[in-house]
């Protein structure tokens, strides 16, 4: 049985976080790291934060890429000794255009980083979770993937295949102590919005209760959260940070 009193703690957390380099990944790690956690860094470009003292090693992975997960999964192994956490962050948002526009490559880069990139990278941690009966896995999802997104449905299909993916993966390791779970956010405040139309913005934040988006920092905390000790008896949810747009 959880200890109630059990502190808000990550120092004994060894955690890689994809998508590392900027925007949510870097606010995620920087929060890890403050509340004790170890932290390895992947992106496919790590120079932003080569010099940051947030991270005890990073490495240029391609999510989408097998054998670049499985290297860059050894050598982090190497360098933090154990993995017991791992929060799959990385992500494109491809095109705003509606699906008819969409050509067979604006759909396969999104669905090969967003879902495919997820898979590679819980299945790269999962064999030494296994083994030691204790991991926490986190997986950045979408609102989008709950009730979609016009002018980006392949990210919403994406997104809601991560959810499944989540919910699946989290039943199959039952019983363990290894956790499944999902956050959705809405947009967020972050470099992806150079990828968006002003209209695809504005629509999207007029949906939200709030009258805003959310703030990187807000998704680290709830990420940090779902990945400590605290959050011991639940898996295979999803988790929204969505200012009062979900509706379930």
């Amino acid at each position: 049985m959880t200890d109630n009193k059990m502190s808000f703690e990550l120092n004994k957390t060894t955690v890689i976080v994809t998508g590392a380099a900027r925007g949510i990944g870097l606010a995620i790690s920087h929060r890890f790291r403050e509340l004790g956690a170890t932290v390895c860094g992947w992106d496919l470009d790590c120079s932003p934060i080569e010099n940051d003292s947030a991270f005890s090693a990073t490495f240029t992975v391609d999510i989408a890429d097998e054998a670049s997960v499985k290297l860059a999964y050894e050598r982090s192994l190497e360098t933090l000794g154990s993995v017991n956490t791992l929060v799959a962050n990385a992500g494109v948002n491809g095109p705003t255009k509606p699906a008819w526009e969409y050509t067979l490559d604006d759909w396969n880069k999104v669905i090969s980083v967003d879902l495919t990139g997820v898979f590679l990278c819980t299945r790269a941690v999962l064999g030494e979770m296994r083994k030691n009966n204790f991991g926490r896995i986190v997986v950045m999802a979408s609102v989008a993937g709950k009730e979609g997104n016009p002018g980006a449905c392949a990210y919403g299909a994406a997104k809601s295949g991560v959810i499944g993916y989540v919910k699946g993966l989290a039943r199959e390791l039952l019983p363990s102590d290894i956790t499944v779970n999902a956050i959705a956010p809405v947009i967020t405040e972050t470099s992806l919005l150079d990828e968006m139309t002003q209209d695809y913005i504005a629509d999207k934040k007029s949906r939200i209760p709030m009258g805003r988006f959310c703030t990187p920092g807000e998704i680290a905390n709830m990420t940090a959260w779902v990945a400590s000790p605290l959050c011991s008896f639940t898996t295979g949810q999803v988790f929204d940070v969505t200012g009062g747009r979900a509706t379930y």
